[in-house]
């Protein structure tokens, strides 16, 4: 019996994913109740070589899925139609599991109802890279119900039973990167789960390091102006979903404010980041308000 199935999607990072394999082999030791499924996502490298490599030498099941089409989501919905674990497990191909990865997942897991969603600890990979896209806190907690919840949990850790996806469906493929809104598609998945009342829980115990190479302050400025853009694509899916967005959108119009005046400024090479996020969410919301409406005039001809 296929007890978690992990997930890993994959396009041109070779030498990153043999670190992650390593590590996938380093904690299956002594546990054997799994499966690894990888999308190969359309790379032009040696991927598919590695990871035939790799695969020969494990002896649990690995399935290597080709879904050329690019896109985070597009992937991730290739490798959820192909896993049998009752749980299923995500990490990103520049992460590097804990030892302890697979045990700890099912210990925390069996002491949680179904379905449920839960996004584990996320380090600093490497301490040369920016201190951004990681999870440090030491304390499990879970997702406000009312509340936006981007950054709550992360892709790059991120598991659910597999009777989620049979409840919410799988993710929206215009999230993500090289989705039309290029970012948020794990943020979205969490918003469809609270809407069908499914806990979302953050907990600190099953661990990945992330290293994710950057270091400039140009490579922060694109990530943070895509996770604003994404941001506001949901803003404008979920507009009328209660009131959290319209508490969302009143927090960044607030730090935006308040950032002007002196406030917190959270990174330092981005000179008032709540304005720069300001325009981002309000470029990703027109798109996708114009998207929507562009869509209707086109089924009502």
């Amino acid at each position: 019996m296929i007890q978690v199935s992990l997930l890993v999607c994959t396009r041109d990072r070779g030498a990153s994913l043999d670190r992650l394999l390593t590590s996938i082999t380093r904690a299956a030791a002594g546990f054997d109740a799994f499966e690894v499924v990888v999308v190969d996502n359309g790379s032009s490298d040696d991927t598919l070589t590695r990871l035939a490599a790799w695969r020969s030498r494990q002896c649990f099941p690995v399935t290597v899925v080709d879904e050329p089409r690019p896109g985070l989501a597009r992937a991730r919905n290739a490798g959820l139609s192909r896993v049998r674990g009752d749980i299923v497990a995500m990490t990103d191909d520049d992460c590097v599991l804990d030892a302890g990865f697979f045990a700890m997942l099912v210990a925390r897991f069996d002491q949680a109802p179904s379905p449920v969603v839960i996004g584990g600890r996320i380090l600093l990979g490497d301490p040369d890279d920016l201190a951004v896209t990681i999870k440090l806190e030491d304390y499990a907690m879970g997702a406000p119900r009312n509340r936006f919840p981007n950054g709550f949990v992360m892709g790059a850790n991120l598991a659910f039973t597999r009777d989620v996806v049979a409840r919410i469906g799988s993710f929206d493929e215009r999230f993500g990167a090289g989705g039309r809104f290029r970012a948020a598609e794990d943020t979205d998945f969490v918003i469809r789960a609270l809407r069908h009342d499914i806990p979302v829980r953050y907990d600190p115990y099953f661990v990945v390091a992330h290293h994710h190479g950057r270091r400039s302050a140009e490579t922060l400025r694109q990530l943070l102006a895509g996770y604003a853009f994404g941001d506001g694509a949901l803003y404008a899916k979920y507009l009328f979903d209660g009131s959290r967005i319209a508490r969302a959108i009143w927090g960044d119009v607030w730090s935006a404010v308040a950032e002007l005046g002196g406030g917190e400024r959270p990174f330092s090479s981005v000179r008032f980041f709540h304005t720069f996020r300001l325009l981002g969410i309000v470029r990703g919301f027109t798109a996708f308000a114009s998207a929507r409406i562009s869509s209707k005039a086109h089924h009502s001809d």
